[in-house]
């Protein structure tokens, strides 16, 4: 059971608010600890709707497909902090996040495995040309035949992005008695026999399969494009598990028509339904060697546990103890239980002076202060201060008057 720690504001008046079928594992640790006004639903919001639920609400879970805009942050006055139940944190608006001092946590290691995996699973049943077999014997056709089907033992496989995906990718693939080449931006130590390329270029003209494993950014958008995919290596196949801008779904679609490509395996696209049952299109449906999946690339129920376990952990440290290791807004801060104190939360816009008006006006009232700790960002500062307990609510209301004050919490 979590540890239940006294917060100065009641447990049962702490509004918390689930979307999107966030895992019970999340929810029963707060449940342990006491808190009870917690709500889950099964799916996202529009802006409109979720301006309206917010508006009380001291803790926000979602996963994807809720958007998080400036409009959504300004109306949630009481909001501490927002968790991520998933990878990404893209779909919050990170900056009006920190402007408003919100705390934002994502679970950017829970569901490697599963991804990994499933990766290797795709490339056995392309590799083999599984998706034409399966159709045909569905249709009624006996389709047995050896052409054109490949063990990957001793094939290459091209890894774009050696981050925590990527490296246990690379892991599995060598395990299975693949050459495993690898290209990232930024220089990554290889884990096995794993070589790492100069340029993407070379990279995909070596590779039999190439899978992605990059973050959604400027630099990443169409990065699989025509003219990229002329350089491929004929007859490879592209697996995109990654993110849905990356890869220009029309190129891919006329080289695998074309021959180029002999398939794909694609879980992530430019835009994507709302909710299951919507209708879907896509340039690649119906194309032979394809597998298309609705973005499930980590859907498994060991990680969506890992993740309710991991985020909710980091949310309930920030609640109860203000530790924000983890957060993408609020600088990072590990903070020691203090025994015999009262600890405040201030989190300030990062302009010179705060800290010291903060000291000059406890200081002047008499107000001891037993352990303070600070970290800053570009744009804000985080102070923990550890004060007597008989003088915290006079240190609270200081507080609230400094200049640049963007939050205050009286933590317990």
């Amino acid at each position: 059971m979590a540890e239940k720690k006294n917060t100065s504001y009641p447990k049962e008046k702490i509004n918390i608010l689930f979307l999107e079928n966030i895992s019970e594992s999340a929810i029963k640790r707060f449940k342990d600890a006491g808190y009870s006004s917690i709500r889950k639903l099964t799916g996202a919001l529009p802006e409109d709707e979720l301006i309206r639920q917010v508006k009380d609400v001291h803790l926000l879970g979602i996963r994807s497909k809720s958007n998080i805009t400036p409009a959504v942050l300004e109306s949630a006055k009481k909001l501490q902090a927002i968790g991520c139940f998933c990878i990404g944190v893209n779909q919050v608006n990170l900056k009006s996040s920190t402007s408003h001092g919100v705390a934002v946590f994502n679970a950017p290691y829970s569901n490697t495995r599963s991804v990994a995996e499933l990766v290797i699973g795709l490339s056995i049943i392309l590799i083999r040309r599984i998706p034409d077999k399966n159709k045909a014997a569905h249709a009624g056709t006996w389709a047995k035949e050896a052409k054109g089907s490949y063990e990957l033992r001793g094939k290459t496989l091209g890894i774009v992005g050696y981050g925590n995906i990527g490296t246990q990718v690379s892991i599995l693939a060598e395990a299975m008695g693949m050459r495993v080449i690898y290209y990232d931006v930024l220089t990554k130590l290889p884990l096995g026999n794993a070589t790492a390329k100069r340029t993407i270029k070379e990279l995909v003209s070596e590779a039999d399969i190439i899978t992605m494993h990059v973050p959604d950014t400027n630099q990443t958008k169409n990065l699989i494009n025509k003219n990229l995919i002329k350089l491929f290596k004929k007859g490879s196949i592209l697996i995109n598990y990654a993110r849905g801008e990356v890869v220009d779904l029309d190129a891919l679609a006329r080289a695998i028509e074309e021959g180029w490509l002999s398939g794909a395996a694609i879980d992530v696209y430019p835009v994507e339904p709302e909710k299951n049952g919507e209708p879907f299109t896509s340039p690649l449906q119906n194309l032979s060697n394809v597998i298309l999946t609705p973005h499930i690339g980590g859907s498994t129920e060991e990680a969506q546990q890992n993740i309710g376990e991991d985020v909710s952990a980091k949310l309930f440290n920030f609640l109860e103890m203000g530790i924000t290791t983890g957060s993408h807004t609020v600088p990072e801060l590990s903070l020691p239980p203090q025994e015999g104190t009262h600890r405040i939360l201030h989190i300030h816009r990062n302009v010179p002076g705060v800290l010291s008006e903060i000291n000059t006006q406890l200081s002047a009232n008499n107000i001891n202060i037993l352990a303070q700790y600070l970290k800053t960002n570009d744009d804000i500062g985080y102070v923990v201060l550890d004060i007597d307990k008989k003088l915290s609510n006079q240190a609270f209301q200081l507080l609230k008057d400094v200049r640049q004050t963007i939050k205050v919490r009286l933590l317990y």
